[in-house]
């Protein structure tokens, strides 16, 4: 079997990466089940062990922070709850605040966005997307929560911008899924809060999360 560090699987770089990767596929198939204290470790765990393993492998301490700072929100929004939604909010909201300076430190500038229309174009239609989502959710959520969600979108967006000055593909298309995910998370939370709750939501939105953790993971690690 072919893995991306040496060492084969034995390796603690793969190890830990399966490790992840189990967690990640284990917690998929709880998704339908009530909030327990074994669910809520092994989501957590998915991305923890990113954390862990690019600490392992001297990844930069932003990464490190970011992954570690995700898995808190996971924690948090494996449970029920506006107070578990709210402490997850602000664990995502430091964790792309953190990435916004991984990014731009390790990309070749905001000027990039002008040069290659590309860049450009997809950073218009981030964001378009930001807008739209922060337009219907505002009208949606309660009065103590716009504030809070404005503040996540507009973070998110930065995020997802900064990620386009870098050289990455793996970086740019896992800034692209996390944004996906988030605007899946939000509508199941929010815009369809009338209707019957859609369990193919919760698969496509952990699927697309987990996948932008992973990618963006692997972007700086194997560069």
């Amino acid at each position: 079997m072919t893995m991306p560090f040496p060492g084969g699987i034995d390796a603690n770089a793969n190890a830990t990466l399966v490790f992840s990767l189990v967690a990640a596929v284990i917690y998929a198939f709880t998704l339908g089940m009530p909030p327990r204290l074994a669910r809520s470790a092994t989501k957590t765990l998915a991305v923890a062990m990113l954390a862990v393993l690019s600490f392992m492998q001297g990844g930069p301490w932003l990464l490190v922070a970011a992954l570690a700072l995700s898995a808190v929100g996971d924690a948090f929004l494996s449970r029920d709850g506006e107070k578990a939604f709210l402490g997850g909010l602000a664990s995502f909201l430091a964790a792309h605040i953190l990435y916004v300076p991984l990014f731009l430190h390790s990309g070749g500038g905001m000027g990039l966005l002008g040069t290659e229309s590309w860049r450009g174009a997809i950073a218009l239609a981030m964001a378009s997307f930001a807008i739209v989502m922060l337009a219907a959710l505002w009208r949606r959520v309660g009065p103590t929560l716009r504030l809070p969600i404005g503040v996540y979108v507009a973070a998110i967006l930065a995020m997802g911008i900064s990620a386009l000055t870098t050289s990455s593909s793996l970086v740019i298309g896992g800034a692209i899924l996390f944004m996906a995910s988030d605007g899946l998370l939000a509508t199941e939370q929010f815009l369809l809060a009338a209707i019957s709750p859609r369990i193919w939501m919760r698969y496509a939105v952990w699927t697309l999360y987990y996948a932008a953790q992973l990618v963006i993971t692997l972007g700086f690690l194997l560069s």
